[in-house]
């Protein structure tokens, strides 16, 4: 380096000690806060959880608490029950509380410990429905009458047909408009066949069984394939059920202990030349024995009222209604409505009918019925 350079070179600076700043606890204190802060918001939030949880679990738990709403006024100590029966008689409901057997059958448990009710006057509006359904309601209407004494009455609404007129069958008077479609006794039971489909689309089921009779009625196997003993088989099976329908009939219309004599219509000798799974009107059902009086809901509580010994038209009408069922309405609404596409195939007929679970009877008239 010359004597220039030296010269025009300026002088290092000497560096200036950097202080390093002083440790402060209010770091720390931020630290504690956020996570105190943070653990108490876990805290709140699982408790809230929690409470939501209870809350829930107390709304869907089974009750009691059926509300008695008064449909007419009249005597406090002089009551009658309405107990209805509408649309498919079903042991599916919101949830296994709010199905109508399980209403029916506390309805009934209700007017049986009041003491107060003389009567209960069964109103039906049912094209019918499941044969397991149906027995048991009628089971319920016949423990009701014989532990009690006290009468049901049948009032028919527009439709009492098929498994209708099995919960009518055993109640000591049955009462019907002379338009009001009943009959219809019988058995149905229906399986939907794919295999045609199936082929069209080139998709082919694939079965292991146990035994050879186990896929009857299986939607995928060509209908030809039913054998001779598999149609023996679910034939004995459908007259044993009707034959059961039948007996019910007969119970209920000709056992004369069980009704009143002065009202009572009998069964003509020809009446299972009726029992064909036809439909009948009122006023034919009563020229066949098979309903005791024509008439409305009124004349069926008036009915009521007569046999229990009740001044006619003062009786205090009430309806025993169940609890609403939150739980069952949330489950309602979060059942999607739209399947996945390609999940399904539909086919359009231009109708729609009821929609008859395979393989399972039902007491039911389903050309009366539409969805």
């Amino acid at each position: 380096m010359s004597d220039h350079d030296r010269d025009t070179t300026p002088p290092v600076l000497p560096q200036r000690p950097q202080h390093q700043p002083r440790s402060s606890g209010a770091g720390r204190w931020v630290v504690m806060f956020l996570f105190f802060t943070l653990a108490g918001m876990f805290l709140l939030g699982g408790w809230f959880l929690s409470s939501v949880s209870e809350a829930m679990d107390s709304l869907a738990a089974p009750t009691d608490l059926y509300t008695e709403t008064i449909v007419r006024s009249g005597e406090t100590a002089q009551r009658i029950a309405i107990v209805p029966v509408t649309g498919i008689i079903t042991s599916y409901g919101l949830s296994p509380e709010q199905n109508m057997v399980t209403r029916i059958k506390k309805q009934l448990d209700l007017a049986a410990g009041d003491e107060r009710i003389k009567a209960v006057v069964l109103r039906i509006d049912s094209p019918g429905g499941e044969v397991l359904a149906s027995d048991e309601i009628h089971n319920a209407i016949v423990e009701f009458q014989a532990d009690t004494g006290k009468p049901v009455i049948a009032s028919m609404g527009g439709m009492a047909a098929s498994g209708g007129y099995y919960v009518a069958a055993p109640c000591r008077l049955i009462v019907a408009n002379k338009l009001t479609i009943t009959g219809s006794i019988g058995v149905i039971m229906q399986s939907i066949n794919f295999h045609g489909l199936m082929d069209k689309v080139g998709v082919q089921a694939v079965t292991f069984k146990s035994g050879a009779n186990k896929d009857m009625l299986s939607p995928f196997n060509p209908p030809e394939a039913t054998s001779d003993e598999q149609k023996k088989i679910l034939q004995d099976f459908i007259d044993s059920t009707y034959e059961q329908f039948a007996g019910i009939v007969e119970s209920g219309r000709e056992k004369k202990g069980h009704r009143d004599t002065k009202h009572a219509k009998e069964l003509v000798a020809d009446w299972k030349d009726y029992a064909d799974g036809r439909i009948l009107t009122g006023a034919q059902a009563l020229e066949l024995g098979m309903v005791d009086k024509l008439g409305n809901l009124d004349a069926a509580i008036r009915l009521a009222e007569d046999i229990a010994g009740i001044t006619e038209d003062t009786a205090r009408l009430v309806r025993h209604d169940p609890p609403v069922d939150i739980m069952g309405i949330f489950r309602l609404f979060g059942k999607s409505s739209t399947p996945p596409a390609g999940s399904t195939v539909k086919v359009d007929f231009g109708l729609n009918p009821i929609s008859l679970r395979p393989g399972l009877p039902y007491y039911i008239a389903p050309h009366l019925f539409a969805q």
